[in-house]
């Protein structure tokens, strides 16, 4: 690289780490904790490319973005900031930055997005005039992920384009909030949303009320996927019937249309017509990190509905950092809702998380690496869990035996199918006599079922 570098940042160790990675790759870099500094070196002319933090001692970064591209508007800004919420990408692309990179970030990509700065005269990004009005925290999108982050740019490059997008995702990770948060952050926002389901495109004149109620405003198919190939049709007839209005497509689909597609089940042109911008929402999988934020961000949503206020210990953040989420983001703000409904003790424990995580569907932990829990730290952890349901006082007499019941049950269960009920070969397998395997089946109430076992 060769250029000019402008760095603005508070923090000194940002600011030495910037100088040294740019420096190294053959800039020049001029770096200060001002603002007042930095505009002063856009007056005199220096600088090719500017980085420059949000909130500073003497100002916000944001705010300087004017007075900037006024001096210099070929000038590209990059902007960094630790306020990584989508509001916050929102008015980056408002100022008109070149770029926006949340806190902490990725230094390689820094680096390349400093690297294209010095390759491009200036990019413009037309966004709402008034998007920073918005109060963030009424925002449905909550995360500081990269994947989230990604989301929040796309979002705000897209907002006042007049492109149809197809919004793909999981059942409960946000697809409908991403939609309509797209068209509260337009230019459109004064006029209707209209959602559609299936049954609005059942009868012929569907199509035509649905543009009446819609006018310019947005539409926004939901599940698009699950239409049949009549109210697909309808659909695309939908696109040449505009009169005085022309509103703006959106659409849904937890289904992956190019299968659907390839099976002769969905459209190809109305798959075209709608996916003129793409919209991938990460599961809650793929956004481990962000799990403690969501269950901060509900708490704190039904302490205002009157529930009482709760924090989540350590411990039991760990086990909801574990679970799978088959439902995303809505089956953890309802487990959160739960939990705030049943908690006796404001720091929400461990046992209680497990108590109601144990009948939530599909329980797969996630492992770190390769692991494996060992089935002793597995019972350990039930047994503990056994103790505390008990408060201060112990459990009945008979624990050994009981717990010994319990374990024996499954192992027995499992064994016996895994040989087609030959309690033979189960003997053998479990390396017990027959006849006391056949006595355990009778004490503890098994049931045997004879099949062939296909290996």
């Amino acid at each position: 690289m060769d250029g000019t570098i402008l760095v603005a940042d508070d923090d000194r160790t940002i600011r030495t780490v910037l100088t040294q990675a740019l420096t190294r790759a053959g800039c020049k870099v001029h770096a200060t904790s001002s603002l007042t500094t930095l505009l002063r070196w856009v007056t005199e002319g220096r600088g090719d490319v500017v980085v420059s933090d949000v909130i500073m001692p003497d100002g916000n970064g944001l705010e300087m973005m004017p007075h900037i591209h006024k001096l210099r508007p070929e000038l590209p800004v990059i902007i960094i900031s630790a306020q990584n919420t989508i509001m916050t990408a929102i008015q980056a692309a408002e100022a008109e930055a070149f770029d926006y990179l949340p806190k902490p970030f990725d230094l390689p990509d820094l680096m390349h997005k400093v690297s294209k700065a010095l390759q491009s005269q200036s990019v413009k990004r037309i966004t709402p005039d008034d998007a920073a009005q918005t109060n963030a925290e009424e925002l449905p999108l909550v995360g500081k992920t990269p994947v989230m982050q990604n989301l929040y740019r796309t979002i705000a490059n897209v907002v006042n384009t007049d492109l149809p997008v197809l919004i793909s995702g999981e059942s409960g990770t946000g697809k409908s909030l991403i939609a309509i948060t797209t068209h509260n952050l337009s230019d459109r926002r004064s006029l209707p949303f209209v959602s559609v389901t299936p049954q609005d495109l059942e009868s012929i004149d569907g199509p035509a009320k649905i543009l009446a109620r819609a006018k310019s405003g947005t539409i926004l198919f939901e599940e698009i996927g699950d239409l049949s190939a009549e109210a697909q049709g309808r659909v695309v007839r939908m696109f040449d019937g505009f009169n005085d209005f022309t509103p703006r497509f959106m659409a849904t689909s937890q289904r992956d249309l190019g299968q659907a597609m390839s099976d002769g089940r969905f459209r190809e042109d109305l798959f075209y017509r709608l996916s003129g911008v793409s919209i991938s929402i990460p599961s809650l999988r793929e956004r481990v990190e962000d799990i403690p934020l969501l269950i901060e961000f509900f708490l704190a949503k039904y302490d205002g509905d009157g529930l009482k206020h709760h924090d989540v210990s350590d411990d039991a953040t760990a086990i909801l950092r574990k679970y799978s989420w088959p439902g995303n983001v809505r089956q953890l703000e309802n487990f959160v809702l739960r939990l705030s409904s049943t908690a006796k003790e404001p720091m929400i424990s461990w046992t209680e998380v497990e108590n109601i995580l144990s009948n939530q569907p599909s329980v797969r932990h996630q492992l770190d690496g390769a692991d494996q829990t060992r089935l002793q730290d597995s019972i350990r952890k039930h047994l503990q869990r056994y103790f505390d349901l008990h408060g201060g006082e112990l459990p009945p007499p008979d624990l050994y035996q009981r717990i010994l019941a319990e374990l024996e049950i499954p192992l027995i269960e499992i064994a016996l199918d895994a040989t087609g009920g030959n309690q033979a070969k189960c003997a053998i397998l479990l390396g017990i006599n027959r006849n006391t395997l056949r006595k355990k089946i009778t004490d503890l109430g098994i049931e045997v079922t004879r099949r062939r076992k296909l290996m």
